[in-house]
Protein backbone atom coordinates (compact mmCIF):
# COMPACT_ATOMS: atom_id res chain seq x y z
CA UNK A 1 0.00 0.00 0.00
CA UNK A 2 1.38 3.34 -1.05
CA UNK A 3 0.78 5.98 1.84
CA UNK A 4 -1.16 9.07 0.70
CA UNK A 5 -0.78 12.29 2.71
CA UNK A 6 -3.31 14.26 0.07
CA UNK A 7 -6.31 12.95 1.83
CA UNK A 8 -7.57 14.26 4.66
CA UNK A 9 -8.05 11.29 7.44
CA UNK A 10 -11.36 10.90 8.91
CA UNK A 11 -10.10 11.96 12.41
CA UNK A 12 -7.47 14.49 10.84
CA UNK A 13 -7.31 15.86 15.18
CA UNK A 14 -6.96 12.22 16.08
CA UNK A 15 -3.92 13.25 18.58
CA UNK A 16 -5.46 16.11 20.12
CA UNK A 17 -7.13 13.64 22.88
CA UNK A 18 -3.95 11.99 24.10
CA UNK A 19 -5.57 9.58 26.57
CA UNK A 20 -7.62 8.19 23.52
CA UNK A 21 -4.20 8.59 20.98
CA UNK A 22 -2.39 6.19 22.92
CA UNK A 23 -5.01 3.91 24.00
CA UNK A 24 -5.37 3.75 20.68
CA UNK A 25 -2.22 2.81 19.48
CA UNK A 26 -1.68 0.40 22.08
CA UNK A 27 -5.36 -1.45 20.56
CA UNK A 28 -3.97 -0.93 17.11
CA UNK A 29 -0.68 -2.83 17.46
CA UNK A 30 -1.63 -5.41 20.17
CA UNK A 31 -0.68 -8.50 17.79
CA UNK A 32 2.24 -7.16 17.53
CA UNK A 33 5.46 -7.56 20.00
CA UNK A 34 7.28 -4.57 21.46
CA UNK A 35 9.57 -2.80 20.57
CA UNK A 36 6.55 -1.65 18.10
CA UNK A 37 7.26 1.82 16.47
CA UNK A 38 3.94 3.58 15.09
CA UNK A 39 3.68 6.47 12.45
CA UNK A 40 0.05 8.22 13.26
CA UNK A 41 -1.05 8.75 10.00
CA UNK A 42 -2.96 12.40 11.07
CA UNK A 43 -0.46 13.35 12.68
CA UNK A 44 1.50 13.03 9.66
CA UNK A 45 -0.45 14.51 7.26
CA UNK A 46 -1.06 17.15 9.94
CA UNK A 47 2.87 17.83 10.33
CA UNK A 48 3.19 17.69 6.28
CA UNK A 49 0.51 20.53 6.01
CA UNK A 50 1.51 22.89 8.70
CA UNK A 51 5.32 22.91 6.88
CA UNK A 52 3.74 24.26 3.76
CA UNK A 53 2.01 26.79 5.47
CA UNK A 54 5.07 27.71 7.71
CA UNK A 55 7.55 27.92 4.49
CA UNK A 56 5.22 30.12 3.01
CA UNK A 57 4.77 28.90 -0.74
CA UNK A 58 9.21 28.07 -0.73
CA UNK A 59 9.63 24.74 -1.81
CA UNK A 60 10.47 22.01 0.89
CA UNK A 61 13.92 20.15 0.45
CA UNK A 62 12.92 16.64 2.71
CA UNK A 63 16.04 16.01 4.91
CA UNK A 64 16.24 12.16 4.80
CA UNK A 65 18.56 11.78 7.86
CA UNK A 66 15.38 12.26 10.41
CA UNK A 67 12.97 10.07 8.82
CA UNK A 68 15.04 7.10 7.40
CA UNK A 69 11.53 5.60 6.02
CA UNK A 70 11.19 5.51 2.03
CA UNK A 71 7.42 4.62 2.16
CA UNK A 72 7.15 8.45 4.29
CA UNK A 73 9.78 10.06 2.24
CA UNK A 74 8.24 9.43 -1.14
CA UNK A 75 4.70 10.07 0.32
CA UNK A 76 5.89 13.56 1.42
CA UNK A 77 7.63 13.87 -1.93
CA UNK A 78 4.07 13.26 -3.38
CA UNK A 79 2.82 16.56 -1.93
CA UNK A 80 3.03 20.24 -4.12
CA UNK A 81 5.41 22.27 -2.30
CA UNK A 82 7.95 19.53 -1.57
CA UNK A 83 10.80 18.77 -3.84
CA UNK A 84 13.70 16.99 -3.81
CA UNK A 85 16.13 15.11 -0.80
CA UNK A 86 18.79 16.27 1.16
CA UNK A 87 20.44 13.11 1.86
CA UNK A 88 23.35 12.93 4.39
CA UNK A 89 26.40 10.50 2.58
CA UNK A 90 26.72 9.92 -0.55
CA UNK A 91 26.04 6.28 -0.70
CA UNK A 92 22.72 6.78 0.59
CA UNK A 93 22.11 9.34 -2.29
CA UNK A 94 23.21 6.95 -4.98
CA UNK A 95 20.92 4.34 -3.49
CA UNK A 96 17.63 7.12 -3.12
CA UNK A 97 18.54 8.32 -6.81
CA UNK A 98 17.03 5.30 -8.21
CA UNK A 99 13.96 6.41 -8.11
CA UNK A 100 14.30 10.22 -6.59
CA UNK A 101 15.65 12.43 -9.09
CA UNK A 102 16.94 15.46 -7.26
CA UNK A 103 19.18 14.64 -4.14
CA UNK A 104 21.37 16.82 -2.41
CA UNK A 105 23.89 15.14 -0.19
CA UNK A 106 24.04 17.45 2.82
CA UNK A 107 27.78 16.81 3.89
CA UNK A 108 31.32 16.32 2.24
CA UNK A 109 31.79 12.69 1.06
CA UNK A 110 35.79 11.49 1.24
CA UNK A 111 33.87 7.96 0.10
CA UNK A 112 36.09 7.16 -2.82
CA UNK A 113 34.25 4.05 -3.80
CA UNK A 114 30.93 6.27 -3.40
CA UNK A 115 32.15 9.17 -5.77
CA UNK A 116 33.25 6.23 -8.66
CA UNK A 117 29.47 4.68 -8.77
CA UNK A 118 28.86 8.36 -8.83
CA UNK A 119 30.82 9.44 -11.67
CA UNK A 120 30.17 6.28 -13.41
CA UNK A 121 26.37 6.48 -13.76
CA UNK A 122 25.67 9.12 -16.06
CA UNK A 123 21.93 8.59 -14.84
CA UNK A 124 23.11 9.35 -11.18
CA UNK A 125 25.99 11.74 -11.80
CA UNK A 126 22.54 14.12 -12.90
CA UNK A 127 20.80 13.29 -10.58
CA UNK A 128 22.93 13.82 -7.48
CA UNK A 129 24.96 17.38 -6.01
CA UNK A 130 27.64 16.37 -4.16
CA UNK A 131 28.30 18.98 -0.91
CA UNK A 132 31.87 21.26 -0.96
CA UNK A 133 33.00 23.91 1.10
CA UNK A 134 36.96 23.50 0.45
CA UNK A 135 39.20 23.36 -2.79
CA UNK A 136 40.55 19.75 -1.02
CA UNK A 137 36.84 18.18 -1.62
CA UNK A 138 37.46 18.99 -5.49
CA UNK A 139 41.26 17.23 -5.36
CA UNK A 140 39.70 13.92 -3.10
CA UNK A 141 37.45 13.60 -5.88
CA UNK A 142 39.94 13.77 -8.53
CA UNK A 143 41.94 11.45 -7.02
CA UNK A 144 39.37 9.01 -6.61
CA UNK A 145 38.60 9.57 -10.63
CA UNK A 146 40.13 12.05 -13.02
CA UNK A 147 38.38 14.28 -14.77
CA UNK A 148 38.48 13.04 -18.11
CA UNK A 149 37.36 9.82 -17.26
CA UNK A 150 33.95 11.17 -15.47
CA UNK A 151 30.94 13.15 -16.11
CA UNK A 152 30.73 16.74 -14.78
CA UNK A 153 29.90 16.23 -11.56
CA UNK A 154 27.31 18.55 -9.66
CA UNK A 155 28.36 20.15 -6.90
CA UNK A 156 27.49 22.94 -4.14
CA UNK A 157 29.53 25.51 -1.75
CA UNK A 158 28.21 25.14 1.85
CA UNK A 159 28.60 28.74 3.49
CA UNK A 160 29.55 29.00 7.30
CA UNK A 161 25.53 30.06 9.04
CA UNK A 162 27.07 30.40 12.92
CA UNK A 163 26.17 33.60 14.37
CA UNK A 164 28.70 35.49 16.79
CA UNK A 165 26.72 36.86 19.77
CA UNK A 166 28.27 39.54 21.87
CA UNK A 167 28.86 38.33 25.12
CA UNK A 168 28.11 34.78 23.69
CA UNK A 169 30.32 33.93 21.15
CA UNK A 170 30.23 31.74 18.81
CA UNK A 171 26.75 30.13 18.09
CA UNK A 172 25.53 27.11 15.87
CA UNK A 173 27.40 24.00 14.70
CA UNK A 174 31.20 23.83 13.88
CA UNK A 175 30.26 23.05 9.80
CA UNK A 176 31.53 24.97 6.76
CA UNK A 177 35.07 27.42 6.81
CA UNK A 178 33.82 29.38 4.06
CA UNK A 179 31.72 32.34 6.17
CA UNK A 180 32.62 35.55 3.93
CA UNK A 181 32.15 36.84 0.12
CA UNK A 182 35.90 36.62 -0.45
CA UNK A 183 36.01 33.10 0.47
CA UNK A 184 32.83 31.74 -1.57
CA UNK A 185 34.14 33.66 -4.14
CA UNK A 186 37.87 32.38 -4.26
CA UNK A 187 36.04 28.62 -3.86
CA UNK A 188 33.70 29.18 -6.39
CA UNK A 189 36.15 30.37 -9.32
CA UNK A 190 38.24 27.36 -7.99
CA UNK A 191 35.12 25.23 -8.80
CA UNK A 192 34.66 26.83 -12.35
CA UNK A 193 38.23 26.97 -14.01
CA UNK A 194 38.71 23.29 -12.74
CA UNK A 195 36.84 20.70 -15.56
CA UNK A 196 34.93 17.95 -14.62
CA UNK A 197 32.73 20.02 -12.03
CA UNK A 198 29.64 22.04 -12.26
CA UNK A 199 28.55 24.66 -9.41
CA UNK A 200 24.88 24.19 -8.85
CA UNK A 201 24.44 25.79 -5.70
CA UNK A 202 24.66 27.03 -2.38
CA UNK A 203 23.79 25.77 1.19
CA UNK A 204 23.48 27.37 4.64
CA UNK A 205 21.95 25.67 8.00
CA UNK A 206 21.69 28.06 10.70
CA UNK A 207 21.36 25.33 13.43
CA UNK A 208 21.38 28.18 15.99
CA UNK A 209 18.25 29.20 14.89
CA UNK A 210 16.75 26.08 13.32
CA UNK A 211 18.07 23.63 16.26
CA UNK A 212 17.39 25.22 19.32
CA UNK A 213 14.23 25.66 21.26
CA UNK A 214 13.45 29.41 22.39
CA UNK A 215 10.84 28.08 24.95
CA UNK A 216 13.12 25.92 27.41
CA UNK A 217 11.02 24.41 30.03
CA UNK A 218 11.20 26.13 33.13
CA UNK A 219 14.28 28.30 31.97
CA UNK A 220 12.21 31.75 31.13
CA UNK A 221 14.83 33.85 31.09
CA UNK A 222 16.53 31.76 28.86
CA UNK A 223 14.24 31.70 26.61
CA UNK A 224 13.90 35.60 26.31
CA UNK A 225 17.83 35.54 25.64
CA UNK A 226 17.62 32.94 22.61
CA UNK A 227 14.57 35.14 21.48
CA UNK A 228 17.00 37.94 21.47
CA UNK A 229 20.23 35.48 19.61
CA UNK A 230 17.80 34.42 17.45
CA UNK A 231 16.13 37.83 15.70
CA UNK A 232 19.85 39.16 15.34
CA UNK A 233 20.80 35.85 13.44
CA UNK A 234 18.22 36.31 11.60
CA UNK A 235 19.25 39.68 10.36
CA UNK A 236 23.04 39.44 10.38
CA UNK A 237 22.62 35.77 8.25
CA UNK A 238 19.80 37.25 5.50
CA UNK A 239 22.47 40.38 4.68
CA UNK A 240 25.50 38.01 4.66
CA UNK A 241 23.88 35.22 2.92
CA UNK A 242 22.69 37.93 0.49
CA UNK A 243 25.58 39.23 -0.27
CA UNK A 244 27.49 35.85 -0.62
CA UNK A 245 25.06 34.42 -2.80
CA UNK A 246 24.73 37.54 -5.06
CA UNK A 247 29.02 37.06 -5.25
CA UNK A 248 28.82 33.28 -6.28
CA UNK A 249 25.98 34.14 -8.59
CA UNK A 250 28.15 36.32 -10.85
CA UNK A 251 30.49 33.25 -11.22
CA UNK A 252 28.20 30.45 -12.00
CA UNK A 253 24.54 30.14 -12.58
CA UNK A 254 23.48 28.66 -9.45
CA UNK A 255 20.60 26.21 -10.10
CA UNK A 256 19.16 26.17 -5.72
CA UNK A 257 20.09 27.89 -2.37
CA UNK A 258 19.36 25.81 0.33
CA UNK A 259 18.74 26.45 4.04
CA UNK A 260 16.83 26.37 7.06
CA UNK A 261 15.72 22.93 9.12
CA UNK A 262 12.50 22.16 10.54
CA UNK A 263 12.80 24.87 13.29
CA UNK A 264 13.36 28.15 11.19
CA UNK A 265 11.12 27.52 7.94
CA UNK A 266 9.49 31.37 8.76
CA UNK A 267 12.52 33.20 8.94
CA UNK A 268 14.67 30.91 6.08
CA UNK A 269 11.85 30.85 3.92
CA UNK A 270 11.61 35.23 4.18
CA UNK A 271 15.18 35.39 3.00
CA UNK A 272 15.06 36.69 -0.71
CA UNK A 273 18.68 34.88 -1.26
CA UNK A 274 17.08 31.00 -0.76
CA UNK A 275 15.08 28.92 -3.02
CA UNK A 276 14.89 26.20 -1.24
CA UNK A 277 14.19 25.23 2.44
CA UNK A 278 15.22 21.55 4.29
CA UNK A 279 13.26 20.11 6.39
CA UNK A 280 12.21 16.62 7.98
CA UNK A 281 12.42 16.17 11.73
CA UNK A 282 8.95 18.65 11.76
CA UNK A 283 7.34 15.57 9.74
CA UNK A 284 7.76 13.22 12.95
CA UNK A 285 7.76 15.61 15.50
CA UNK A 286 10.09 14.71 17.58
CA UNK A 287 9.70 16.44 21.59
CA UNK A 288 12.70 18.30 20.91
CA UNK A 289 10.09 20.54 19.21
CA UNK A 290 7.75 20.99 22.24
CA UNK A 291 10.38 23.81 23.06
CA UNK A 292 9.50 26.23 20.32
CA UNK A 293 7.43 29.08 20.57
CA UNK A 294 6.58 29.12 16.55
CA UNK A 295 4.86 26.10 15.73
CA UNK A 296 3.76 22.47 17.76
CA UNK A 297 3.70 19.24 15.38
CA UNK A 298 1.68 16.74 16.48
CA UNK A 299 3.89 13.26 17.74
CA UNK A 300 3.62 11.83 14.60
CA UNK A 301 6.34 8.88 15.56
CA UNK A 302 6.20 6.87 18.59
CA UNK A 303 7.33 3.56 19.94
CA UNK A 304 6.44 1.42 22.65
CA UNK A 305 8.66 -0.59 24.89
CA UNK A 306 7.17 -3.69 27.11
CA UNK A 307 7.49 -3.81 31.10
CA UNK A 308 9.42 -7.24 32.10
CA UNK A 309 9.66 -6.74 35.59
CA UNK A 310 8.27 -5.06 38.70
CA UNK A 311 11.39 -4.20 41.35
CA UNK A 312 8.88 -2.67 43.70
CA UNK A 313 5.14 -2.47 43.68
CA UNK A 314 5.01 1.13 43.02
CA UNK A 315 7.84 0.82 40.03
CA UNK A 316 8.05 -0.97 36.62
CA UNK A 317 10.78 -1.80 34.51
CA UNK A 318 11.25 -1.28 30.53
CA UNK A 319 13.28 -3.81 28.06
CA UNK A 320 15.88 -0.76 26.77
CA UNK A 321 15.31 2.66 26.35
CA UNK A 322 18.56 4.17 25.48
CA UNK A 323 17.29 5.37 22.40
CA UNK A 324 19.20 8.86 22.83
CA UNK A 325 19.63 11.44 20.17
CA UNK A 326 22.77 13.14 19.12
CA UNK A 327 24.10 16.54 20.87
CA UNK A 328 25.63 17.51 24.04
CA UNK A 329 24.59 14.60 26.67
CA UNK A 330 21.56 16.08 28.67
CA UNK A 331 18.08 14.90 29.41
CA UNK A 332 16.77 16.56 26.80
CA UNK A 333 18.30 13.98 24.31
CA UNK A 334 16.55 11.01 26.05
CA UNK A 335 13.06 9.75 25.38
CA UNK A 336 9.88 10.90 26.71
CA UNK A 337 7.35 9.01 28.44
CA UNK A 338 4.03 10.00 26.90
CA UNK A 339 1.86 7.50 28.42
CA UNK A 340 0.85 6.13 30.69
CA UNK A 341 1.31 10.05 32.74
CA UNK A 342 2.17 10.47 35.71
CA UNK A 343 5.29 7.95 34.68
CA UNK A 344 9.56 8.62 35.36
CA UNK A 345 12.68 7.53 34.74
CA UNK A 346 14.92 7.05 37.73
CA UNK A 347 17.47 10.08 38.19
CA UNK A 348 20.50 7.51 38.11
CA UNK A 349 19.78 5.11 35.66
CA UNK A 350 17.50 6.91 33.26
CA UNK A 351 17.16 5.39 29.80
CA UNK A 352 19.25 2.51 29.95
CA UNK A 353 20.68 0.16 26.93
CA UNK A 354 18.91 -2.83 28.42
CA UNK A 355 16.24 -1.37 30.77
CA UNK A 356 14.58 1.85 32.13
CA UNK A 357 13.32 1.82 35.35
CA UNK A 358 10.24 3.83 36.08
CA UNK A 359 8.04 5.67 38.82
CA UNK A 360 5.49 7.02 39.89
CA UNK A 361 1.38 6.58 39.80
CA UNK A 362 1.52 5.86 36.07
CA UNK A 363 4.83 3.33 36.92
CA UNK A 364 2.44 2.00 40.18
CA UNK A 365 -0.16 0.56 37.83
CA UNK A 366 1.29 -1.01 35.42
CA UNK A 367 1.71 -4.97 35.23
CA UNK A 368 4.96 -6.97 33.44
CA UNK A 369 3.93 -7.08 29.80
CA UNK A 370 1.65 -4.02 29.85
CA UNK A 371 3.59 -1.27 27.31
CA UNK A 372 4.72 2.19 27.64
CA UNK A 373 4.55 5.32 25.32
CA UNK A 374 7.60 7.17 24.30
CA UNK A 375 8.85 9.94 21.87
CA UNK A 376 12.02 10.31 20.28
CA UNK A 377 14.28 13.85 20.62
CA UNK A 378 14.34 14.28 17.34
CA UNK A 379 14.19 11.92 14.49
CA UNK A 380 16.57 9.94 12.70
CA UNK A 381 17.79 7.91 16.12
CA UNK A 382 14.24 6.19 16.15
CA UNK A 383 14.41 4.64 12.41
CA UNK A 384 18.12 3.60 13.66
CA UNK A 385 16.32 1.04 15.92
CA UNK A 386 13.36 -0.81 14.37
CA UNK A 387 12.99 -2.44 11.56
CA UNK A 388 9.44 -0.96 10.47
CA UNK A 389 6.36 1.06 11.40
CA UNK A 390 3.12 0.47 11.68
CA UNK A 391 0.86 3.30 10.18
CA UNK A 392 -1.83 3.72 12.32
CA UNK A 393 -5.04 5.91 11.13
CA UNK A 394 -8.58 5.95 13.28
CA UNK A 395 -6.92 2.93 15.54
CA UNK A 396 -6.60 0.49 13.27
CA UNK A 397 -2.82 -0.17 11.70
CA UNK A 398 -3.54 0.04 8.15
CA UNK A 399 0.70 -0.61 6.58
CA UNK A 400 3.73 -1.58 7.77
CA UNK A 401 6.95 0.15 6.01
CA UNK A 402 10.24 -0.59 6.63
CA UNK A 403 13.20 2.08 7.72
CA UNK A 404 16.28 2.28 6.00
CA UNK A 405 17.62 -0.86 9.01
CA UNK A 406 14.29 -2.73 7.85
CA UNK A 407 15.62 -2.75 3.82
CA UNK A 408 19.46 -3.69 5.26
CA UNK A 409 20.53 -0.29 4.94
CA UNK A 410 22.69 1.56 7.71
CA UNK A 411 24.83 4.41 6.16
CA UNK A 412 26.48 5.94 8.88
Amino acid sequence: MTLDLSRTPANPGAWRDGQRYWRGLTEATADREPPVAVIGLEALVHNARDMLGRAGGMPIRVASKSIRVRAVQDAVLALPGYAGVLAYTLPEALWLAETVTDVVVGYPSVDRAAIRALAADETLAARVTLMIDSVEHLDLIDAAIAPGARPALRVAIELDASYTAPGLGRLGVWRSPISTVSQAEALAHAVVSRPGFALVGMMAYESQIAGVGNRPAGKPAMGRVIDWMQSRSVAELAERRGAVVAAVRRIAELEFVNGGGTGSLESTSADPSVTEVAAGSGLFGGHLFDTYSRFAPAPAAAFALPVVRKPRPEMATLLGGGWVASGPPAADRLPEIVWPRNTRMQAREMAGEVQTPLSGRGAAALRTGDRVWLRHTKSGELSEHVNEFCVVEDEKVIDVVPSYRGEGKAFL
